[in-house]
């Protein structure tokens, strides 16, 4: 009777211990497809901004236009891309995406006149507000894969994940921060 009652304990703290890993793991899953969705976020905020800014910039340029219009072409690819689940492609796009906005300042220092107009300074500061929260949220999404990839490997969470394969197993691919953005927000960073 007494072995019966030790047997019967025994599973129960190992079927505990399963279901608090298992819930633990689903919810890192869900952290990382929030982080996710707060990338998606944002590059549907720097997509309108872009289309803020080729609306008023229209008037001033001619070369600055085809920059803006390869912002445009490259969003289409991304958002393509995103449709049919190809994260690379959606990735490498977006990426250039940031790459154009970091260059913009340095075009529109040509134009004397649109560098003053009050419109193209309020988007400028909002491509550059929106990139840096961008990078926020991409060093966010990776860690949160990096939380969960370190879980799920540990000694008993990985046996759990062994066991329910189809729910748990995730391969979540990183974003790419550029390393001068990751030096920005690691020098941002408040040490208490």
């Amino acid at each position: 009777m007494v072995a019966m009652i030790i047997i019967i304990v025994i599973l129960a703290v190992i079927f505990g211990y399963v279901l608090m890993t298992y819930n633990s793991l689903i919810a890192e899953i869900e952290a990382v497809k929030n982080s996710e969705r707060q990338i998606d976020v944002q590059l549907d905020r720097r997509g309108k901004v872009f289309d803020s800014l080729i609306n008023v910039v229209r008037k001033y340029m001619n070369y600055e236009q085809t920059t803006l219009k390869d912002v445009t072409a490259l969003r289409n690819q991304s958002n393509q891309a995103k449709a049919q689940g190809d994260i690379q492609t959606r990735m490498a796009a977006e990426n250039e995406i940031s790459r154009i906005a970091g260059s913009l300042n340095v075009q529109f220092e040509n134009y004397p006149d649109l560098k003053a107009n009050q419109n193209v300074m309020q988007l400028q500061e909002e491509i550059t507000s929106t990139e840096n929260k961008l990078a926020f949220s991409k060093q966010a999404f990776n860690d949160s894969i990096e939380k969960y990839n370190a879980h799920k490997k540990s000694m008993i969470a990985s046996i759990v994940v062994n066991m329910f394969k189809n729910k748990l197993d995730e391969n979540f691919i990183y974003w790419q921060v550029s390393d001068d953005k990751r030096q920005v927000l690691e020098d941002s960073r408040v040490e208490l």
